[in-house]
């Protein structure tokens, strides 16, 4: 037998495998699952298996050096309750959240609104606004570090020379209450560009021409905003407010590099309590409980949250 008679068969077993393949890409049977098969892999992987392990680290007594002895029950959910350090971090956790949320939704509004319009440097301005999200948090972060800084800090040099202030200046990460506005407003910084594009996308799915009839009916910019606008952008508006609230709750960048939860704990929220707790600490048991208390509380937020954004749609 000759080369040839033998690397034909070869040949259309390759060609029936390229077809069979194909076939399978052009299945609507097949190419769903392997379209979002990686994005359920993703979510198993990264977000599924860390969460199942928190809720069952959260009822044992499990430290980073003694392993596992047993199951404890809601001891430890019990147990950080009465805490002080628990108490402080819950109501700093509060108003963190509702505060840095109340700012964004006041300023995603008013700079959605204004980019609706046409104006030269428009793309240099929806740039400069998106590069907070855009940017590494950490390197942004450090600098907020910087311009805070109680020696060097730009911020005091700037109100210095504008003859707001005398002396040496705020010292904004020492005092309560200016650490606390200081993580505030590093965070509307970081969460105002993912808030603004929302709304700009609500705004824009608004048809034009009803704007145009509420200008014929003579409407001013407030009467057209609140009986016009606002009702037809508040779906989307839920779903920024619930998207932000998430993220404030879970979240503990901005704490964790510029005040440690300091001064004396007062800008300690509960996801860097539950890391200084079972990470730094070792105790990951109290640490995964201080870490899933408010999971249905969340759970009920977005539920509600979600529920109303769809009632209020105008179809």
């Amino acid at each position: 037998m000759d080369s040839s008679t033998q690397i034909a068969p070869a040949a259309a077993n390759r060609a029936h495998n390229q077809r069979h393949a194909v076939s399978l890409l052009d299945s609507e049977r097949w190419l769903g699952p392997l379209l979002i098969g990686p994005a359920i892999l993703y979510i198993v992987l990264l977000v599924g298996v860390p969460f199942f392990m928190a809720l069952y680290y959260s009822v044992s007594d499990t430290t980073t050096g003694g392993g596992t002895q047993g199951f404890v029950g809601l001891r430890n959910f019990t147990g950080v309750v009465g805490t002080p350090k628990f108490q402080t971090a819950l109501k700093n956790t509060f108003t963190f959240a509702l505060i840095s949320q109340a700012v964004i939704l006041l300023l995603s509004n008013t700079l959605a609104l204004a980019l609706q319009k046409d104006f030269r440097g428009k793309r240099l301005i929806r740039f400069l606004i998106l590069l907070p999200w855009v940017a590494p948090i950490s390197i942004g972060t450090i600098a907020w570090l910087w311009i805070f800084d109680s020696t060097y800090s730009v911020l005091n040099w700037t109100l210095r020379m504008a003859g707001l202030i005398q002396g040496q200046g705020y010292m904004w990460l020492g005092v309560p209450h200016l650490a606390m506005g200081s993580i505030i407003a590093v965070h509307v910084w970081r969460q105002l560009p993912l808030a603004t594009v929302i709304l700009l996308g609500g705004l824009g799915s608004i048809p034009k021409d009803i704007h145009d009839a509420a200008a014929v009916d003579g409407a001013g910019f407030w009467r057209h905003y609140f009986q016009v606008t606002l009702p037809l952008i508040l779906p989307i508006s839920l779903v920024a407010i619930l998207f932000g609230l998430i993220f404030t709750f879970t979240d503990m960048v901005i704490i964790y590099n510029l005040t440690r939860g300091g001064p004396y704990d007062t800008t300690q929220v509960l996801a860097s309590l539950a890391f200084y707790t079972g990470i730094a600490g070792g105790d990951l048991a109290e640490g995964a409980a201080i870490a899933l208390f408010l999971f249905p509380l969340l759970l009920a937020v977005a539920f509600g949250f979600l529920r109303v954004a769809r009632r209020t749609e105008v179809i």
